[in-house]
């Protein structure tokens, strides 16, 4: 494959001239009315699927495995290390199956079910919702639930929300029994999962009617105000959005949508590990696709909700691969690598430009499912490349959005697909400037200059990602291939400018304080 060098202005979309080098220059423009980055939008999803419950958060208090109270610990503290804002449970596709008093109760007493969309792996459901909500208060993050619209009733849902936020009344007597006195505070509340689909198949306006219904009898108790949202579209179906927004955006908090970046070439997924430079840039290409989909989501919501006041969920996104010969069909387990940090690099920088509609994502998944932050085997477990790039965007939660332009060459991939050599987002908190810049290039650094408009840069320190190999991974024999290294050599400030080169396939997050 010939690349072609294109240069591109990202601030105004206009294609430029033919460059010969891969420069780039970035202007930072502080401003007052910035939004910002809400940090649910780096929130985590743990669906009962494969072995991202059980054995990946989860192996019980009698586990030799160490554990508190049955959570892992080598899991637990890393996850903690990634600040996690919000976590999305039971599913999925298994939400819509999934009847929450089968999961409460002496564990020895729960009825066990198969899981029909998983592989038909036998559930045994000792992982429930007091084992939800009590590592959601571990790891310090908002609990997330997708109620059961698809095979469930209006009461089993309402009940549900009832039992998990009353003080007083017949579930929380039943809670108690259970062993939590106490509620626990319940923010989010999904509607259904994927009703287009799994979740029961819906038409657009008879689900909007549903939602309607389910939503008016789930209360908000003691307090407690739940942010209800409605189960939204996938990918390009932008008519699910119009119908929805059209007929119950007065019933709604958020709206969901469902984006997964898949190499989609001669009807395969592809392999996780095993891919070409050509299938490399066209799998970036389609990540970024992301923004024409997100843009085209939020103009038909703006339509019916000009002041904002409704949020975008994009509650599942992330790289889906061929499940890993060998594994269990069905429960998608895929390798991680340096490519899969890439596609979360440009999908967070995307999300932090439409920040003001887009009020939460959660990446698939958390743990053994698609792109995890974490890979287990009985007791060992390995980060993977896209945990270190969550990792490297902390400093973004919750930090005023910096907005910037960026002057980049493009890759022409297959399809005629696009992907900018350089992109970049940056923010400031507590006066502090993190600015996190990508380089594409599989072979060429990119030499970078970086207007600071007065940004103050006294103190300047960094992290880089990057490997040998765009296909590097860490795995249980070699679990350090592929980590976070210091940046210290590859800048260079002199006045209000500050020159960076980033080497060939890399991420690197920089501190100006």
């Amino acid at each position: 494959m010939k690349l072609k060098l294109i240069a591109l202005s990202l601030a105004a979309m206009a294609t430029g001239v033919i460059s010969a080098s891969n420069e780039a220059t970035i202007k930072l423009l502080p401003s007052e009315e910035s939004p910002i980055i809400e940090k649910e939008i780096y929130g985590q999803f743990a669906e009962h699927l494969g072995t991202c419950i059980y054995g990946g958060l989860w192996v019980g208090p009698e586990s030799d495995i160490p554990n508190t109270d049955g959570y892992r610990n080598d899991v637990l503290n890393a996850l903690r290390e990634l600040k996690i804002p919000v976590l999305r449970w039971p599913g999925g596709c298994f939400a819509d199956e999934y009847h929450w008093m089968d999961g409460i109760g002496p564990r020895e007493n729960r009825p066990r079910m198969v899981n029909n969309n998983w592989g038909g792996t036998v559930e045994d459901n000792s992982f429930g919702t007091h084992d939800f909500f009590n590592l959601c208060e571990i790891l310090g993050c908002e609990p997330y639930l997708s109620g059961n619209v698809g095979s469930g009733t209006v009461e089993e849902l309402a009940k549900w929300v009832e039992y998990i936020t009353a003080e007083e009344g017949p579930m929380a007597k039943l809670r108690k029994e259970n062993g939590r006195e106490k509620p626990w505070k319940l923010k989010y509340l999904g509607v259904g999962n994927e009703s287009w689909g799994c979740g029961g198949n819906f038409r657009p306006e008879y689900y909007a009617d549903v939602y309607r219904r389910y939503q008016t009898y789930c209360r908000n108790f003691n307090g407690n105000k739940l942010y209800k949202i409605a189960s939204g579209a996938s990918d390009y179906d932008y008519n699910w959005t119009e119908v929805l927004m059209k007929n119950a955006r007065n019933q709604m908090d958020g709206i969901s949508l469902h984006y997964y970046t898949v190499l989609g070439w001669s009807g395969r997924k592809g392999s996780a590990i095993d891919f070409t430079p050509e299938d490399y840039y066209w799998t970036l290409g389609k990540c970024l696709e992301v923004k024409d989909v997100v843009k085209r989501h939020c103009d038909i919501m703006d339509k019916y909700d000009p002041k904002k006041r409704i949020g975008l969920l994009v509650d599942e996104w992330g790289t889906w691969w061929d499940e890993e010969p060998g594994t269990v069909s069905g429960h998608l387990y895929q390798q991680n690598t340096l490519r899969d940090a890439m596609v979360a690099a440009l999908s967070l920088n995307t999300f932090h430009r439409f920040t003001d509609r887009v009020k939460m994502t959660n990446i698939a998944q958390i743990a053994n499912v698609l792109q995890a932050m974490v890979l287990t085997k009985d007791d060992k477990m390995v980060l993977t490349p896209t945990y270190y790039l969550f990792k490297m965007y902390v400093p973004h939660q919750d930090a005023k959005l910096l907005p910037l332009n960026v002057a980049t060459p493009m890759i022409r991939a297959r399809d005629g697909r696009q992907v900018p050599v350089v992109d970049a987002t940056a923010s400031v908190k507590n006066g502090i400037t993190t600015i996190s810049l990508v380089n594409t290039d599989l072979n060429e650094q990119a030499d970078i200059t970086i207007d600071l408009s007065g940004v103050s840069a006294k103190k300047i320190s960094g992290e880089i990602l990057t490997a040998d190999k765009i296909n590097a991974y860490n795995d249980f024999t070699h679990p350090d291939d592929i980590t976070l290294r210091p940046f210290t050599k590859g800048w260079k400030q002199s006045g209000g400018k500050l020159t960076v080169t980033l080497p060939a396939k890399s991420i690197v997050t920089l501190s100006l304080k």
